[in-house]
């Protein structure tokens, strides 16, 4: 079997594959690509069992269809260092060898037995289906998953949860100490329906889905989930389980509104961290009418830092402490150039939410309070 492609076509598909494979697989075969050649396309899949993908390239050429497995590393570094140019592909099935000829050279290298490996998740009839765009699920996944927890405990929180309801599609995620909800208005289903997406397909969809308007279909049943974007698809399996009531926790009442830039904050957070306390990382805002103060304090060290900013408040006068590395990660998870900090007292949660939303979207994050030793 004789095949012609791109090299720069072929490297970028399968640099992007490749973050599925992990370094250590159960089976030897998930070391490899899947390469499927079938009405002159090139599909290949790359699975570590829990999570596959595949995408395809259209050939120059192909003298006849068939399927072969390639280690991983191997393919790898025998096309990222080629520039742009035709790359052909001498497979044998029988004697299991590949050459990959280029302009000036040739590699020989051995193919694995296709047949032993795995085959794709399957999907139940009873799926739910879901279209949005691109560059929507992008922003969404990419703001929400730093929020994701890391427990062995309660595997649900180490997710991205996705709940549609009537009323609107809810991305979120929380670790117990921070939570973003992003709510798209505009998508919509006749009943509730949800799934909790794991941290390495989200982490894949982030870096590999498009900036654009094209459309992405989500179709997911109770244990697995199928997203197709451009000629590349997606499976993988979910994280079972009940997601916590997450509005729960969100507080309704909050009179005192601080409203401020939000690199200004930032910048002063990262210049007032340092000098925090290294365990609790505890930072210190002093709130009253037009201004806020910033500050921390390492006892044990005695180092301590105050930066004062001004701002629109005119709630009560009032001290609150945060975790200054989550806070600063929020602010630096949004994109709006002045954020609403929303309080009711020092003792329940923040929110925090971008003066200037997306179109049919409200983005939501929230921070819980440290204690303060007044």
């Amino acid at each position: 079997m004789r095949l012609t492609l791109s090299s720069s076509a072929l490297n970028s598909r399968l640099a992007t594959l490749s973050k599925v494979i992990n370094s250590k697989n159960s089976l030897a075969i998930l070391d490899c690509f899947l390469f499927e050649v079938n009405n002159q396309q090139l599909i290949i899949t790359a699975s570590d069992s829990e999570n596959m993908m595949r995408t395809s390239i259209a050939l120059d050429s192909a003298d006849s269809e068939g399927k072969f497995a390639i280690n991983n590393q191997t393919i790898l570094d025998a096309v990222k260092e080629l520039p742009e140019q035709p790359l052909t592909l001498d497979v044998d099935l029988q004697a299991m060898t590949v050459k990959v000829i280029y302009q000036n050279g040739i590699y020989n290298f051995t193919t694995q037995n296709a047949e032993e490996y795995p085959t794709s998740l399957s999907i139940d009839n009873d799926v739910t289906s879901l279209t949005m765009k691109s560059s929507v699920l992008a922003d969404n996944i990419t703001r929400t998953i730093f929020a994701t927890a890391n427990e062995e405990l309660r595997p649900v929180m180490n997710g991205i949860y996705f709940d549609l309801t009537p009323e609107a599609l809810a991305i979120v995620a929380s670790d117990g100490h921070k939570l973003v909800r992003n709510r798209n208005n505009a998508i919509r289903t006749l009943e509730h329906k949800s799934f909790i997406l794991p941290k390495k397909p989200a982490t894949l969809l982030k870096n590999t889905l498009d900036k654009d308007d094209s459309e992405v279909v989500i179709r997911f049943d109770e244990r697995n989930a199928e997203i197709k974007f451009g000629n590349t698809t997606l499976q993988c399996r979910l994280i079972e389980g009940r997601y916590p009531n997450y509005n729960s926790v969100i507080p309704q009442d909050n009179p005192n509104e601080l409203t401020i830039d939000r690199k200004t904050l930032m910048g002063a957070l990262r210049r007032v961290l340092p000098f925090a306390s290294e365990s609790s990382q505890l930072v210190r805002l002093h709130l009253e009418n037009g201004k806020i103060e910033v500050s921390s304090e390492d006892i044990d060290f005695a180092t301590s830092a105050k930066e004062e900013i001004a701002c629109d408040y005119s709630g009560d006068s009032m001290n609150i402490g945060f975790k200054g590395s989550s806070l600063n990660e929020i602010l630096n998870n949004l994109s709006s150039a002045e954020v609403t900090l929303q309080l009711a007292d020092p003792s329940r949660p923040c929110l925090i939410v971008p003066v200037e939303q997306p179109e049919d979207e409200e983005i939501l994050m929230l921070i819980m309070p440290m204690l303060l030793n007044d």
